[in-house]
């Protein structure tokens, strides 16, 4: 059966979907192949990393040793769970800065003793310590209880952003830093009294960003690095459900246009090239030095019957920095159909050198498709970078930069193909790439028992400057700015 055979869904969503549908899961399916979990065994992780902690798996093991050896000291825990002393961490993290912490497992089991040796290499390459997400149910439920958190990489400290306890259970989705600046974000408050919430320094501004003619309000986008302008999307996106295979939930736009915002005149700017009715676009993005959009398209069908011929090719387009005007002409980089495939979510790296896309079979919603893995392109060549290091056999999208370029986060569904988690890669200059690592927690167990998905995580070098109070009051008391 073809996706074709789509059953339109319930409501038409405002950007990835504020449905109340109560699907819960009837247990957490988890991978517990590997003899310790998270499996943090040959990761390579950042110098000021919050403690890795964890559990080995074996339900019939017993006796459980583990010993950590770097820079001629060395710690021994007895005991299934292994649940570091934040001071005791940090020293180790910087005895073995820039080489390996040697780890020793032994355990008895009924079959004998096991005894096995890993490494953890600390790279002397920070991570921005602030990472920021967006906790939903997965599946169809993806608004009860709703929050955007921001959590301390170097500690387990999280604090709610923006809650349904401060806005009445509003939507909320996309909160995006720009190259990892804490105090240059922006994010969403949908429905009534909402608005696109823009932090600039730490002020606060809600808005509307919809002009004239516009066929939505903006969706997908990204701030200048400068700060005046951001470029965006609108999109009118339509769900719908199916009741086979792997891919029972499939989002597409049935049209979409790029624009930019200029937020010190309060006006939206729109243009003939990217405004075709033939031409979909979607998710743009700036270069690093901010004279490129980076974004995606793909040739017009007949939605929904034609949804699997949806393949979006990543396109580059020259930007005015001084005037936010779109030029000409547009270049594609990586052509969808020649490779029979989708392109999503283009992130560049602050440095300029790399370009991490999505690529999945088709379409523009690929956290529900299963093939959907991770490029990188070298932007100095237009090459793309072996990734098997770091795709899995589910769902890898939704990723960002960390400020130097060293490090990106991405949320994978790799394990039990329910649940996002943020997962973190190094990567070193010459663009080697490591085995990515789970984010830490206090608890060990703490996934075990998780039941939302930790969406769209963007890594920022400090906190913003605001958190759910005072956003509960921008939707309450602050009028959204109107942009013409």
């Amino acid at each position: 059966m073809r996706i074709s055979r789509l059953i339109p869904f319930l409501l038409l969503l405002a950007s990835v979907a504020c449905a109340r549908v109560d699907v819960r899961p009837s247990g957490v399916e988890t991978d517990r192949t590997a003899p310790l979990y998270p499996d943090y065994r040959d990761v390579t992780v950042p110098v000021n990393i919050a403690p890795l902690n964890f559990y080995y798996t074996d339900p019939d093991g017993r006796r459980f040793e583990t010993r950590f050896s770097a820079g001629g000291a060395s710690r021994t825990f007895r005991g299934r769970e292994v649940m570091w002393a934040p001071k005791a961490w940090k020293k180790l993290l910087a005895a073995a800065a820039g080489g390996d912490i040697r780890v020793e497992s032994a355990y008895e089991s009924p079959s004998g003793p096991v005894r096995f040796a890993w490494t953890l290499h600390v790279s002397e390459d920070p991570v921005d310590p602030y990472l920021t997400y967006r906790l939903i149910e997965p599946g169809f439920e993806v608004w009860d209880d709703l929050e955007i958190v921001e959590r301390d990489l170097t500690s387990f400290a999280t604090r709610p952003i923006s809650d349904w306890r401060n806005t009445e259970n509003k939507c909320m989705n996309c909160h995006v830093h720009t190259q990892g600046r804490g105090d240059l974000s922006l994010f969403y408050l949908r429905g009534q009294g909402g608005g696109a919430i823009l932090n600039r320094g730490g002020a606060l501004r809600k808005l509307n960003l919809r002009g004239p003619g516009m066929i939505s309000s903006t969706v997908y986008g990204e701030i200048h690095p400068a700060g005046r302008f951001g470029v965006f999307s609108t999109n009118v996106i339509v769900p719908g459900m199916h009741p086979f295979g792997n891919r029972r939930m499939e989002v597409f736009d049935t049209a979409s246009d790029l624009c930019v915002a200029d937020f010190d005149a309060n006006r939206m700017l729109t243009f003939p090239e990217t405004a075709r009715e033939d031409v979909f676009e979607t998710f743009p993005v700036f270069s690093a030095d901010g004279r490129s959009v980076y974004y995606c398209a793909a040739t017009a069908r007949q939605l929904p019957a034609q949804v699997e011929e949806m393949k979006y090719s990543l396109v580059r387009i020259p930007f005015d920095p001084e005037t936010g005007t779109l030029g000409a002409p547009a270049d594609t980089l990586w052509s969808g159909p020649a490779h029979d495939a989708s392109v999503c979510h283009p992130k560049a790296s602050p440095d300029g050198r790399w370009l991490l896309f999505t690529v999945a079979a088709y379409g523009t919603f690929p956290i529900n498709h299963r093939e959907c893995d991770l490029a990188l392109m070298d932007l100095r060549t237009g090459e793309l970078v072996d990734m098997d290091a770091v795709n899995a056999d589910k769902s890898d999208t939704y990723h960002s930069w960390s400020s130097n370029s060293r490090w990106f986060v991405f949320a994978s569904k790799r394990g039990d193909g329910m649940f996002g988690r943020p997962w973190f890669c190094h990567v070193s200059a010459d663009g080697t790439l490591s085995k990515p690592f789970l984010l830490p927690q206090k608890d060990p167990h703490f996934y075990d028992s998780m039941l939302r998905s930790f969406n769209v995580p963007d890594l920022g070098d400090a906190p913003v400057g605001f958190d759910a109070r005072q956003i509960g009051r921008v939707w309450r008391e602050m009028p959204a700015e109107s942009f013409e």
